[in-house]
């Protein structure tokens, strides 16, 4: 999959999709199953923005019941699916327990029930997923299985926990690569560092877009005469730039996750609520043997490349997970990494997020025909709301040719290593070699963040990060800038780089 920008300009397309995340892939995909041309165009790298942000859990929809949305709980539950049974070794079963207080719905008896209805609603979970990556039924268990599970819970008032099983995907940008890479593989052509101008037009028809290489600042056109704008929290600023603006298209909230230098507190997800009024639940998860937890949600004024949290709301975040875990004592000098982006909310100015996609037929509002909008709202059934909405624009040339199957993979041919990686590793060299020849890598971060995983593990990285571009063939300023623009990114999100760890500060 390489960038190739002469070739992509020669064609015509079906269809061109503006946006890398996991949205803008899964359209893509979904193009690539009913045999349409497609190019996908994306401003910076593929799934770099909120898609990269995430807990990296796939939701079956637990929390649903309690709404008794029954229509989302069945669409989570079967996108779930989806993911176990297409990348069995990079999603997998995730054991959740939730410490039960009989505190409002925190009590043995409602947890009892939901856990069985939910099982009950997801009956098929497991049909046609492996049987390794099967889901569990669930349980109530007393308090001392409790403490087993989870040394340090709070003790106090503690009465039983709840157990169910859902899906976490520990590498999602692998997963996001994969699909994108088997969409090229099937007539997408995919091209990074690409944004998005204008919008081509004839007779209030869209003939295509016009667009910039960010890298070399030249401008091409491409034909198509359907464009879906995809691009998450720049849908809405994209959608006025290219017709008009659409205020429910995308109101702004930020969400992030903070993974933590300290060890996982059980193998298990644990759900918590900190013992104070008005509380929300915390997930804190095992991620590579780190503590990885979240998600909070806060109101956002605004679009902006890198979103982040203040210190104050971090701060208090950290507070809450103290209040949570009294032995637990987080400092912020714990912080390896805090994975932020904007998520679409209910309304301007809170933290409530959006529960349905919004597709929007600029057509219908007095717009070129042809030029569609989307903004979606989870991970977890990005895939299906691809499928709705290419039902909508294409109408009867919506019906899929084939399934296209994804191929098996070893964990390094995805470019997964472990969290203490070395470098000296012929394989791991072999691995970064051929993905800088044929994975569209512009810079660094595009390899060591959404590439592989060698990223994951940021003084590593930044340790290493001279070799690697020795490996590129890269030269002192273009080595010097690269390492330069990821010590930034890490900083930027929360890294402190302590005396001893060896890394230019």
């Amino acid at each position: 999959m390489k960038r190739d920008i002469k070739k992509a300009v020669e064609q015509n397309y079906d269809i061109i999709i503006i946006g890398g995340g996991f949205y803008g892939v899964m359209l893509a995909y979904e193009s690539s199953c009913r045999g349409l041309k497609t190019l996908l165009l994306e401003k910076n790298d593929f799934g770099s923005a909120t898609s990269f942000n995430s807990l990296r859990i796939v939701h079956g929809g637990l929390r649903y019941l309690q709404s008794l949305d029954l229509h989302r709980f069945k669409e989570s539950v079967g996108e779930r699916k989806w993911f176990l049974k297409n990348f069995p070794t990079l999603t997998k079963p995730i054991s959740c327990l939730m410490p039960l207080y009989n505190k409002g719905l925190q009590r043995n008896s409602i947890m009892w029930a939901a856990l069985n209805l939910n099982d009950l609603l997801s009956i098929n979970r497991n049909k046609s997923v492996n049987d390794e990556n099967n889901l569990l039924n669930g349980k109530v268990i007393s308090s001392e299985k409790v403490k087993e599970i989870f040394p340090h819970v709070n003790t106090n008032e503690l009465k039983g926990g709840a157990i169910w099983n859902d899906g976490a995907m520990d590498d999602s940008q692998i997963v996001l690569f994969e699909i994108l890479k088997t969409a090229s593989e099937n007539g997408c052509t995919p091209l990074n560092y690409f944004a998005v101008k204008d919008v081509v037009t004839e007779n209030d028809v869209v003939k295509g877009v016009v667009a910039i290489d960010n890298e070399t600042n030249e401008s091409y056109e491409f034909k198509s005469s359907l464009v879906i704008n995809s691009t998450g929290p720049w849908s809405r600023e994209l959608a006025k730039n290219l017709h008009k603006d659409f205020e429910n298209l995308f109101k702004y909230s930020i969400a992030w996750n903070i993974l933590f230098d300290v060890d996982a507190l059980s193998d298990h997800a644990l759900a918590i609520t900190p013992p104070k009024d008005n509380a929300k639940a915390y997930f804190l998860r095992p991620w590579k043997g780190k503590l990885f937890a979240g998600t909070t949600h806060q109101a956002w004024d605004g679009v902006e490349e890198i979103p982040i949290p203040t210190d104050e709301s971090i701060q208090n975040f950290i507070d809450d997970l103290n209040l949570s875990i009294p032995t637990l004592n987080l400092t912020k000098d714990n912080i390896v990494q805090i994975y932020s982006g904007l998520l679409p909310a209910k309304e301007q100015g809170t933290n409530e997020i959006a529960v349905r996609e919004i597709i929007i037929d600029h057509s219908e509002h007095n717009g070129p025909k042809g030029l569609f909008s989307l903004s979606g709202v989870k991970l977890t059934t990005s895939r299906l709301v691809a499928e709705k909405v290419l039902n909508k624009v294409l109408g009867d040339k919506s019906a899929k040719l084939k399934e296209i199957e994804f191929p098996k993979r070893s964990d390094e041919e995805f470019g997964v290593f472990d969290f203490d990686w070395n470098l000296e590793d012929e394989l791991l060299k072999s691995v970064i070699k051929q993905k800088f020849e044929n994975e569209s890598i512009v810079h660094l971060d595009d390899l060591l963040l959404r590439r592989t995983t060698l990223g994951d593990n940021p003084i590593k990285a930044l340790l290493n990060a001279e070799e690697i571009c020795e490996l590129f063939g890269w030269n002192k300023d273009k080595t010097e800038s690269e390492i330069e623009r990821l010590k930034n990114y890490y900083v930027k999100r929360g890294l402190v780089i302590k005396e001893n760890q060896g890394v230019e500060v």
